[in-house]
């Protein structure tokens, strides 16, 4: 059998995808191979074809047992002997599996990293003839990589205990520059074959947005996508309760993920999602990976995550069929907050020395400061992503939010050359907010304390706002005109771009959004309501001025108009959708929530 029918006769396919072909030639002839291929891409290709046509066993080795099991199953469906080895199985399945991988009954079986220290899979590893060694998520074993696994930092030795050296082959789909380094010196791979396929994914649309209100965001992105898988991220288990309540509340078929649930329910919330029982995924960064999933339409993060390499990797669980699909972010500054928390607060890894840890947590707060910058920049965030992963690409894509969004540029220089001078002025001592506060002339307790308000540059943009402010020192960080310091606590400097401008002078052209969302994705509510909705906004109004009454307060303190169209529009019917209603916070809900959500229920008889 060829590898041209081998892809026909098991995975229903004429022709390989970009960067397949030469993965498989390599590993067929005996060379090492590492290659670096975006989510749907087919990695998996690359090394089972191999595994089919060469005499011996294939090893995988994977990190998840889902991975696993997902990739076992399709396996076995394509008619393709295979099994895994691992924590899943009681003992007595694990010895039956053993048993027939001895006796030649799997070409390929998969295997976790920590199995390969045990002395029963090493008995049977050295009498086997294993053909092929696969490394799935191979950035697993760099510590600069997101999802580091000790484990992994083993696979090395074990090879090298076999009683002949097959080939290695390397797969991930997110690796930087230093990690793609780190995987190659680290598994001792043998002049391998590199194949990056690049990075972007053409059918992935990517946003950012800055709502004031994450609930009423994420329920009207899930609403506008009637009918569409997708998967929504949370930073914590306690936020993936509250969201997937939400939703279920809103009356989407939602299901939830996360470590702290039983075995059985993560298997059973999986499996809903899988089998389109269940619409929407919520869940912490500990669902997704190895899931095939292909028809997700969407992937929403409600909290940002700490480091691009996990954003693109999970975001990327989005089209794997290729067709359109998008990428959206809800971003809030206690994202960062919370991101800088985990990663000075985290757990403290035993196998390492103090000076390495520090290193690391300097390198997180580093990848969370670029991660920010994604958040916040007014550049084609493909362009911002792919750049990362040191790839080259064009300022316009066509295809992500501030590429769509309508931008003007204005020329930043006099607020420039203020922000480098006070800069100077402060010694590189403060960071972006105290930096703004003395631009703006404000009156804090930092500008007391220190008294900054005895500075030349103090007031100089004070017909700016701070956000304005900041938004410019964000602009002139991306252009190194300004850089930010290492540390938990980064302060501001001068970039190595700085001298330049201050010689030439300028003109510093900087994107600034005329508009607050993107035409083509903004929520609007419009001015003049018709038919059912007009008939509630009058009863809403109408409710409202009697409250208004009885408080002794202007109708307005109790809604405004906006917010009673909103009502009036999304009819909300429990006390947590109404708060997604813009301009509907806790306290409010809690006086006047009963009697408006009784307004509705009574307009619907």
């Amino acid at each position: 059998m060829t590898k041209y029918e081998a892809l026909k006769t098991y995975f229903g396919y004429d022709e390989f995808r970009g960067g397949q072909q030469p993965a498989i030639d390599a590993l067929l002839s005996g060379r090492d191979t590492l290659a670096i291929m975006p989510t749907g891409a087919g990695k998996s290709v690359c090394y089972q074809i191999p595994a089919l046509l060469l005499p011996g066993i294939t090893l995988v080795i994977s990190p998840l047992v889902s991975l696993m099991r997902d990739q076992v199953t399709a396996l076995v469906q394509m008619g393709i002997p295979a099994a895994f080895l691992n924590s899943s199985l009681t003992f007595q399945q694990y010895l039956l599996a053993l048993d027939r991988a001895k006796a030649g009954r799997y070409k390929i079986i998969y295997v976790a990293p920590e199995r390969l220290e045990t002395d029963g899979f090493r008995s049977f590893a050295e009498a086997a003839d294993i053909s092929l060694v696969a490394v799935d998520e191979a950035h697993c074993i760099s510590q600069w990589g997101q999802d580091f696994r000790p484990s992994y930092l083993n696979i090395p030795a074990f090879v090298n205990s076999l009683k002949r050296r097959p080939p290695v082959g390397a797969f991930t789909a997110t690796a930087t520059p230093d990690v793609k380094e780190d995987i190659e010196k680290l598994l001792e791979l043998k002049n391998p074959l590199r194949i990056t396929t690049g990075f972007n994914r053409k059918n992935l649309f990517f946003e950012v947005r800055q709502p004031a209100s994450k609930q009423a965001a994420l329920l009207e992105l899930v609403r506008s996508r009637p009918g569409k898988c997708g998967i929504v991220y949370c930073a914590t288990r306690r936020t993936v309760e509250e969201v997937c309540g939400l939703l279920q509340e809103a009356g989407v078929a939602a299901t939830r993920y996360h470590a702290g649930l039983e075995p059985e329910e993560r298997r059973r919330n999986q499996e809903d999602f899988l089998y389109d029982r269940a619409q929407v995924m919520v869940a912490t960064n500990a669902f997704g990976m190895g899931i095939d999933k292909s028809d997700v339409r969407y992937v929403i993060h409600y909290n940002m995550p700490k480091d691009l390499e996990s954003y693109y990797q999970e975001a990327g669980r989005a089209g794997r069929d290729g067709l359109p699909s998008s990428c959206i972010l809800l971003y809030g500054g206690q994202d960062v907050r919370m991101a800088r928390f985990l990663i000075e607060h985290g757990e403290s890894r035993e196998d390492l020395d103090q000076r390495t840890a520090e290193m690391l947590r300097e390198r997180d707060l580093q990848r969370l400061r670029q991660m920010t910058g994604y958040c916040q920049t007014r550049r084609c965030l493909r362009q911002y992503i792919l750049h990362y992963f040191g790839q080259s690409a064009p300022d316009d894509c066509g295809s992500c939010a501030n590429c769509l969004t309508n931008f003007e540029e204005v020329d930043v220089s006099r607020e420039a050359r203020a922000i480098l001078r006070c800069v100077t002025e402060l010694g590189g001592h403060f960071g972006v907010g105290v930096v703004a506060e003395t631009l703006c002339g404000a009156d804090t307790d930092k500008v007391r304390k220190y008294h900054l308000d005895r500075e030349e540059s103090y007031g100089l943009l004070q017909d700016s706002s701070q956000k304005q402010v900041r938004e410019c020192i964000r602009f002139l960080v991306e252009e190194r005109v300004l850089a930010l310091s290492d540390g938990v606590y980064p302060v501001l400097e001068l970039g190595e771009g700085a001298a330049d401008f201050l010689r030439d002078g300028g003109p510093l052209l900087m994107k600034r959004e005329k508009e607050v969302q993107p035409a083509l994705t903004k929520r609007a509510v419009p001015a003049d309501l018709d038919g059912p909705a007009a008939e509630l906004f009058g009863r809403l109004r109408a409710l409202r001025a009697k409250l208004a009454r009885m408080q002794g307060v202007p109708a307005y303190v109790v809604f405004t108009d906006k917010t009673l169209r909103e009502m009036a529009l999304t009819r909300p019917g429990t006390m947590k959708e109404l708060q997604t209603v813009g301009g509907v916070g806790a306290a409010k809900a809690e006086r006047y929530g009963r009697q408006f959500l009784a307004e509705i229920a009574a307009s619907e008889d």
